[in-house]
């Protein structure tokens, strides 16, 4: 006698599928059927990842438009230059600039002991990187990090008033 091929498998999602397992080994078909049982039917699961990836992306495009309005008022409010480089780098290196410096405030003024006058230097040096591929280069850097990395930044890092450079 032939161990069997096809299973009726009843989903959670109510759906009663007749499953070919002829392709698996016969000692693993009716482990698998059970396995089956545990989770939705095929359309099901994919209508549900669907709904779950395009709810993620809404989030997402959200919480960057939320990001990028904090990090546009921030950088008016101190007085921060626009950034240079491509279209699409623009607001992600806007939000890294934003998100590592009140990183660096943070860790070294309200956390740290520096002085407001200490501050002001470190915030004037970075007021010279307006390249935006910089500041997305730094963005898992640690905020106590900033003074040593703006010490470091290259001249091409930095902004010019000379519109041929």
């Amino acid at each position: 006698m032939a161990v069997r091929t096809q299973w009726v498998v009843t989903h959670p999602c109510g759906h009663s599928i007749d499953h070919d397992l002829s392709g698996r080994p016969a000692d693993r078909r009716a482990g698998f059927a059970r396995w089956l049982a545990g989770g939705d039917c095929t359309d099901c699961w994919k209508q549900a990842q669907d709904t779950d990836s395009e709810s993620a992306e809404q989030w997402l495009a959200a919480k960057r438009a939320e990001e990028q309005q904090a990090a546009a008022e921030w950088a008016e409010k101190f007085d921060m230059p626009p950034l240079e480089g491509p279209e699409k780098a623009l607001d992600w290196g806007e939000r890294s600039r934003h998100q590592l410096v009140t990183a660096a405030h943070t860790a070294l003024v309200a956390e740290g002991a520096w002085d407001e006058a200490d501050w002001a230097e470190l915030e004037e040096k970075a007021r010279t990187i307006t390249r935006a591929g910089w500041w997305i280069d730094q963005r898992d850097t640690e905020g106590s990090d900033l003074l040593e990395l703006l010490e470091a930044a290259g001249e091409a890092d930095r902004g010019t008033e000379n519109p041929y450079r």
